[in-house]
């Protein structure tokens, strides 16, 4: 928990905070080393882990393969994923008050996750994902039910360009009266992408207005890639 917190706050957050006002995603810097990387990666293996394993090409999602986690997650996952938490919280809440929108989101991670469960999203939304060559995600949102966090995290476990080609990380803003702008983002092995879970604010002649966005992944050429992805709400 310790190692977590201290990684976590060795982040340039205004940094990070300013790309997310412009991009709707932004890079941070390493957040797992190359052991913890392989180790978290190395879990795929391992049912008693998970509760449930979804094949993207069953549900048309693309090609893949990717894990929820039950609730009792790896210490270093669940380390991560508090840390996290009151560092993204006041970029939550300033995207809300932009938008004249409720920030229903308290300081403890542990409440707001208590709300999830009275709202019945009570199942984890923690995710290990898996790709081989060919595999893909398709463009969408992670929302899983009306409790919803505005943003979350994806962190890669592999190293692009030796353990895997292609694969990159695509997130595309629907702009208002205008066609979409796309964008692309390789993962370095244990470095973190903060992305917006479905919106993100952006200036109109009114003020402020509903950036949409969805994300996704490109089809990867060879090797095998592995994420890892937190997300603040639980599902329904």
């Amino acid at each position: 928990m310790e190692r977590a917190e201290h990684v976590v706050a060795q982040q340039d957050w205004a940094g990070i905070g300013s790309e997310l006002d412009q991009y709707g995603h932004a890079l941070t810097g390493p957040l797992l080393d190359a052991d913890e990387c392989r180790a978290l990666a190395g879990l795929y293996g391992r049912d008693e882990l998970f509760r449930s394993t979804v094949d993207m090409a069953r549900h048309r999602f693309g090609s893949g393969q990717y894990r929820y986690f039950t609730h009792d997650l790896p210490t270093i996952v669940r380390g991560l994923r508090e840390a996290l938490y009151p560092r993204l919280l006041p970029i939550a809440r300033d995207w809300a008050e932009r938008l004249a929108l409720p920030a229903p989101w308290p300081d403890s991670l542990d409440e707001w996750l208590e709300r999830c469960h009275r709202a019945e999203q009570t199942r984890s939304a923690q995710i290990l994902l898996r790709y081989g060559p060919g595999d893909w995600n398709a463009l969408h949102r992670d929302v899983f039910g009306d409790m919803v966090f505005p943003l979350q995290v994806v962190i890669g476990l592999d190293v692009p360009g030796v353990d895997y080609t292609g694969g990159e990380f695509l997130m595309v803003e629907q702009r208002p009266r205008a066609q979409s702008r796309g964008s692309a983002t390789t993962l370095p092995q244990g470095h973190g992408l903060v992305f917006t879970t479905r919106d993100r604010p952006v200036p109109s002649s009114r003020g402020w207005s509903v950036g949409p966005m969805r994300h996704g992944v490109s089809t990867v050429r060879s090797g095998r890639r592995h994420t890892l992805g937190l997300v603040f709400h639980d599902a329904a």
